[in-house]
């Protein structure tokens, strides 16, 4: 029996399963695999996706935020979790109570990371993330400045080094080549000053995906890969090597049917008229539960197994599609907006091309009030 929500998500925790080890089979067993489970794990559920990962042996989680971190922590997660996008002052106490690791972006940060750890009266290992080339969050000092403040350290630990690749799919570009060059060059000048790190990071689902091998060194955070996707690659490159499947399937029921004549305006605004008689039918979900707005006149639906158009503007809470060729539907069924019924299908990706965005917008703007169903 279908669940009775009119919008919901079925999350298969057994597919999150297999693409995780999928991923561990690709690296093999000198690399570590970090699992990505910030943005409520990319819109599946952080909670239930994390116990599933950690059943399955990982051992280091990723979060975006100390609030992800702490929300996994009070659940009984008990993990490694890294917090990757910096912490506020204000956040600093919750970070040391509750176990999570911090990433350092500055030089201020590994300053005040030890002040943390001597208030705690505690060690406080952290990583360090290297803005080798994207220019957003990343320490671009020298070196030697690095070197310098780390060796000020009296309480708190380097455990890590990474950085995050721009355009680790983009075989048209070299930046992902320069920003190796000089990630690496870093790591070797730290060495060279007799500071060593237990994991060095910088790969994530694309250069998992397409075995930039050269990057993975003993540690990589697999993401988006684990929910079932790799970016398709622009420009020729080597093949790729994951073998991942969707995880996620989104539904919206039925909420009213009607038939309606030649030249009915349908929607905010009236941007669809009907060519000729049609019958349509009103589904519950709209863009406050994420179905993009720019997917009005233009998206699709998946109703009894047939690919049908949406059609008029999107609501905030209702979305119209075209059922005229579909007989025997009634309010109450089930249309599918993300994944498969026999062999139609829509996933993330061909979602993400009509709407002008990418795989990981889509999934994770799947709104909180969309129930969530683990099978």
């Amino acid at each position: 029996m279908a669940p009775p929500y009119r919008s919901y998500v079925l999350v298969s925790l057994d597919q999150i399963a297999r693409n995780y080890r999928n991923v561990r089979a690709a690296v093999g067993p000198a690399v570590e695999v970090m699992a990505v489970v910030k943005a409520d794990a990319y819109g599946h559920g952080a909670l239930a996706v994390s116990r599933t990962l950690v059943q399955e042996g990982a051992k280091w989680l990723a979060v975006s935020s100390v609030d992800e971190g702490v929300t996994l922590r009070q659940s009984g997660i008990c993990a490694r979790i890294l917090v990757m996008a910096g912490f506020l002052p204000q956040e600093r106490e919750a970070l040391v109570e509750h176990d999570l690791t911090p990433t350092a972006h500055s030089l201020e940060d590994i300053a005040e990371l030890d002040r943390m750890a001597e208030r705690a009266a505690r060690p406080l290992d952290f990583h360090l993330k290297i803005d080798s080339g994207m220019g957003r969050l990343g320490t671009r000092a020298e070196p030697a400045e690095i070197a310098a403040a780390l060796s000020r350290l009296r309480h708190a630990r380097l455990e890590g080094l990474m950085t995050h690749f721009a355009s680790a799919a983009d075989f048209t570009s070299q930046q992902t080549e320069r920003q190796l060059v000089r990630f690496h060059a870093i790591l070797e000048a730290l060495r060279g000053a007799g500071i060593g790190v237990d994991y060095v990071h910088t790969s994530s689902t694309n250069a998992i995906g397409y075995a930039r091998k050269d990057a993975w060194y003993n540690m990589v955070r697999a993401g988006h890969a684990l929910y079932g996707y790799v970016s398709p690659p622009r420009g020729t490159g080597p093949a790729q090597i994951l073998e991942v499947k969707p995880a996620l399937t989104w539904k919206a029921k039925i909420l009213a049917m009607k038939d309606i004549p030649e030249g009915t305006l349908v929607g905010y605004g009236g941007t669809f008229r009907a060519p000729s008689a049609m019958r349509i039918a009103i589904l519950g979900a709209g863009y406050a539960d994420g179905v993009f707005h720019r997917l009005s006149n233009r998206g699709k639906a998946i109703a009894a197994g047939q690919i049908v158009p949406i059609i008029g503007t999107i609501s905030m809470d209702l979305t119209t599609i075209d059922v005229t060729q579909i007989p025997g539907l009634k309010p109450g069924d089930d249309v599918t907006l993300l994944g498969c019924e026999g062999s139609a299908r829509l996933d993330a990706q061909q979602i993400a091309r009509v709407a002008g965005t990418i795989s990981y917008n889509i999934l994770s703007s799947i709104s909180a009030r969309v129930r969530r169903v683990y099978i």
